[in-house]
């Protein structure tokens, strides 16, 4: 190691000679994935990327996108924050998707609002039993500094808050602009005492979550602990992500029809996009 730090041309060689490596927790360029859906060419794929526990990814999407986030292992924990990429100020808003479904719980069907009642993205699969988090947010440096002994972005175990700055600020964004987080694959619901019940697992391997983009969004992923884990331990396990193109909802798609308050979330994107 000495001899290639004190020599340019040696550091440049051992550097090229990583060329081709593939590890566990890395983007894949050019994007390429051997379990794309049946009927999905492999043209259509837009990203390919596996997030190591404490890491972060971010991306922007067209409309129509289909995002799939896999547990590869059974402890993955990915917290979102969405943007309409056209006008980051409309981002991903918990009061409205609560509000405009009548229900706080997400599955198959539901819909990720923004701020402004249009749908950001939806939720075209879920194989996960439901289990993720409208209410807790994300970690930041003193919940983990105060349950891990450290939560600096640099250092051992990076908080989700800092994760969301990092991604947010390769789109040009600020710390003004990270917003309250939804989280799959990590669950929480409401006792009959008001409190809060996380569902943290582990769960069983290979869960998956397909996200269909409504609006051309920005997303930025974080996958950290769950800010509820009970767990002593920084605990979460790697997160494959998969995105290709795909067709814009069609106007009797299921999800876009379900429901009256659904389908005027729909019908407020469609006009936004008449222009």
């Amino acid at each position: 190691m000495t001899q290639v730090l004190a020599n340019p041309n040696a550091a440049r060689d051992h550097a090229r000679a990583q060329g081709g490596t593939v590890v566990e927790a890395m983007p894949i360029l050019p994007p390429a994935a051997p379990d794309l859906p049946e009927g999905v060419a492999a043209e259509a794929l837009l990203w390919e990327e596996t997030i190591a526990p404490g890491g972060y990814a971010t991306r922007r999407l067209p409309r129509g996108a289909r995002l799939r986030l896999v547990d590869t292992k059974g402890d993955a924990c990915a917290s979102l924050q969405i943007f309409n990429a056209e006008m980051p100020t409309e981002r991903y808003s918990f009061a409205d998707t609560v509000k405009i479904q009548w229900n706080a719980y997400l599955g198959a069907g539901k819909l990720l609002l923004s701020d402004m009642g249009r749908v950001l993205m939806s939720m075209a699969e879920d194989s996960t039993g439901g289990t993720h988090d409208t209410f807790s947010g994300t970690s930041n440096a003193h919940t983990n500094a105060a349950k891990y002994g450290d939560g600096r972005n640099s250092g051992q175990f990076p908080n989700g808050r800092d994760r969301f700055l990092l991604g947010a600020a390769k789109h040009g964004l600020q710390r003004r602009d990270i917003h309250a987080a939804v989280t799959l694959f990590k669950g929480a619901k409401i006792a009959d005492d008001g409190t809060i019940e996380p569902q943290i697992g582990p769960f069983k391997p290979g869960r998956e979550v397909v996200l269909r983009a409504e609006m051309e969004v920005i997303v930025v992923i974080a996958n950290v602990p769950h800010v509820l884990d009970p767990r002593p331990d920084y605990t979460v396990t790697p997160l494959r992500l998969t995105a290709w193109r795909g067709a814009v909802a069609a106007e009797d798609d299921p999800i876009r029809t379900a429901t009256p308050e659904g389908l005027r979330a729909f019908l407020n994107v469609e006009d936004y996009y008449r222009r």
